[in-house]
């Protein structure tokens, strides 16, 4: 998916700095952090999931 959107002229100072910074092109910075926020998302859903999951484990099973 093709993706197009508007940042302000600082945060686009930024990214290229940042994007230096780290030697890779604005478009890659870009999509590196698009696919760590949302892997991070369903990684921090999962665990919280599990923790409910755990934790209620004997409730669970009482009831079935």
């Amino acid at each position: 998916m093709k993706l197009s959107l508007e940042i302000s002229d600082e945060q686009a100072s930024r990214l290229r700095e940042a994007a230096e910074r780290l030697g890779v092109g604005v478009e890659q910075l870009a999509q590196a952090a698009v696919v760590d926020l949302t892997n991070q998302h369903a990684a921090d859903f999962e665990a919280a999931s599990d923790r409910v999951l755990e934790k209620n484990q004997e409730l669970y099973r009482r009831l079935a």
